[in-house]
């Protein structure tokens, strides 16, 4: 079977012919999505770069390989939602970048996927500030309410480019969860970011297209959320923040996984210690389908370290699958 058809039965629990590190996509992306502005910059601007992106959000580039942080929140203060400028999703300079890569496919031999990276509460924190953030969900829960209402409201409308030509899969980013548990409260999430995803989400279930759902640290919390929304793969597990047996537990036949290899043994190595690893998740998570063996993070890694990991999933990740050695 090819690599689409392979990725399907893995997402479906469906006898997969072997692990693979991701599926094949080809990503569909809006001017913005990566932090550019109108003016420039993005997440790809050499260290020192300061830039405003589309949201009117100031960043500053530090650390090679790694994305700006934000350094100016447009709407820190509640007043200035009364004339803040709320990017528009059909603006030509936004979505005809969708258009263009749309023409550019190269094949059909992969999923067709659109971007919504800081899809929800990462967008607000950006906006508004993390500890404004949090203090608004007591103090000022209809300024949030209206806040991830108009992020969601920009969502939905590139989501509607994205369903206009046909995607089958999307990638949404919400990091909700620290080293050792969640971001934000259980019921903060139901109250507030739960109702907003719905809209989302019940636009791309309709329609069949799988969700490839990103969140960093402890998630175990948010499992049960995330599949009743309906992802079809969460990522990317972080080995050392969650009880993988627990995730796998709750997920088996429900939704896929991807990651779990740890971040700190791709970043330290040996490659020997990277293909241990390697087949104890391979064997941990993926004996009946539903796993792909991918780092925990996105991290600029040492080139002959991830070559271990892909060169460590091919040997190991073919079904049927053998236990580790003792």
């Amino acid at each position: 079977m090819n690599a689409k058809e392979n990725a399907l039965r893995i997402i479906h629990f469906d006898h997969p012919e072997r692990v693979v590190t991701g599926p094949p996509i080809y990503e569909l992306l809006y001017y913005g999505v990566n932090h550019e502005g109108f003016d420039g910059g993005g997440h790809d601007s050499p260290v020192g770069t300061s830039w405003t992106d589309i949201w009117g959000t100031g960043w500053h580039k530090e650390l090679a390989g790694v994305m700006g942080f934000p350094r100016h929140n447009p709407l820190a203060e509640t007043a200035a939602l009364k004339t803040y400028q709320w990017p528009d999703p059909d603006d030509e300079r936004i979505c005809q970048r969708i258009y263009d890569l749309a023409a550019q496919r190269p094949d059909r031999d992969s999923f067709l996927t659109g971007s919504h990276r800081d899809a929800l509460w990462e967008k607000a924190y950006m906006l508004v500030g993390m500890e404004n953030m949090m203090v608004y969900f007591h103090t000022e829960p209809e300024f949030v309410r209206e806040v991830l209402h108009r992020i969601m409201d920009f969502q939905i409308g590139i989501a509607r480019h994205y369903l206009k030509l046909g995607v089958e899969m999307v990638r949404l980013s919400d990091d909700l969860g620290t080293q050792k548990g969640p971001l934000l409260s259980p019921r903060i999430v139901q109250e507030f970011l739960v109702p907003e995803y719905e809209r989302l989400f019940s636009l791309y279930r309709e329609r069949g297209v799988l969700v490839d759902f990103h969140s960093c640290g402890n998630v175990e919390a948010f499992v049960p959320v995330f599949m009743r929304l309906g992802v079809s793969i969460l990522n990317p597990v972080q080995a050392t923040a969650n009880d993988l047996d627990k995730v796998r537990s709750m997920t088996r036949g429900r939704m896929a996984l991807r990651g779990g290899v740890s971040s700190a043994l791709l970043m330290e190595g040996p490659p020997e210690r990277i293909a241990r690893e390697v087949q104890q998740r391979i064997w941990q998570l993926g004996r009946e389908g539903g796993y792909f063996c991918a780092p925990d993070q996105g991290l600029p890694f040492p080139q002959a370290h991830i070559d271990a990991l892909t060169a460590a999933v091919d040997e190991y990740g073919r079904y049927p699958l053998s236990p580790p050695a003792a």
